[in-house]
């Protein structure tokens, strides 16, 4: 059963899937919390501009999605804080503005739309070994914020007016919450693609709010979920040769389904 990670690339794409759906499971909390799935779809679409710019620029792409994601992201989280538009207004904004971009970026270069097809649904062989270390050193990162950031995400999640009160520095917090959650949707866009990365954070963190009692058991089953996704989808796709970041998010909605049976039988 093992013998599909004989395969050196099989080998970086199942490392970097588990490492990422796991980091994609414990950001994607907060965006359920917080009702901000959009922001995930958002993020997505918005490292569509930087890779379409990276592709007429002649430069890896995701190296140019990070920065023009990041400042997408930081772009929502602004104007949200300083103006009286609500945040899916900012986000729909923001969304529009980045695709019209990567589409009229890669008008002004012929022969780069089938780069950006492989983008726009994900590809296993396009996961190198940076990425691996890119996503351990990310993974790292999420750690720290486990002792010095996720009470205060988490008491923001539930009463963000009351974190205020606190004292708490919640537009700072959100921002940081907001950059890191477009940094691991850029490095997910390999996996599984632009069209699906939204769904890949957040059905696993929607599976987790049905069955936990509490904040931080939802978290651990949405990282648990994602995790196991990731390692069942890259199993089936390489057995039934369908695309992996597809079947991943299969994956996960059969969890959800599973999930809701659970939450329906046993009502609170």
């Amino acid at each position: 059963m093992l013998d599909f990670i004989e395969y050196p690339f099989m080998q970086r794409a199942l490392v970097a899937g588990i490492l990422l759906s796991a980091l994609s499971g414990y950001y994607g909390v907060f965006l359920v919390q917080r009702k901000l799935s959009f922001l995930g779809a958002g993020l997505g679409h918005a490292a569509f501009g930087g890779i379409a710019l990276g592709l007429l620029m002649g430069i890896q792409p995701l190296w140019i999605a990070l920065p023009f994601t990041v400042l997408v992201a930081a772009g929502i989280s602004w104007v949200k804080s300083h103006t009286r538009l609500g945040g899916d207004t900012a986000i729909g904004i923001f969304f529009s503005v980045s695709v019209a971009l990567g589409i009229v970026f890669l008008s002004l270069k012929s022969g780069q739309q089938v780069d950006a097809f492989s983008y726009l649904f994900g590809s296993i062989l396009s996961v190198g070994i940076i990425d691996v270390w890119t996503s351990t050193f990310l993974v790292l990162v999420g750690i720290l914020t486990l002792k010095t950031h996720w009470a205060a995400w988490a008491y923001a999640s539930f009463d963000e007016e009351a974190a205020r009160i606190e004292g708490l520095p919640v537009r700072a917090h959100d921002t940081l919450l907001t950059v890191l959650i477009a940094v691991t949707i850029v490095l997910s866009v390999k996996i599984v693609g632009i069209l699906l990365v939204a769904a890949w954070m957040v059905i696993p963190a929607a599976a987790g709010r049905l069955v936990a009692p509490t904040f931080k058991a939802m978290t651990l089953y949405a990282v648990g979920f994602s995790a196991f996704s990731a390692v069942t989808g890259l199993y089936l796709s390489y057995r039934l040769d369908m695309p992996s970041g597809a079947i991943m998010v299969l994956v996960q909605s059969v969890l959800f389904m599973i999930t809701l049976v659970i939450e329906r039988m046993n009502p609170k």
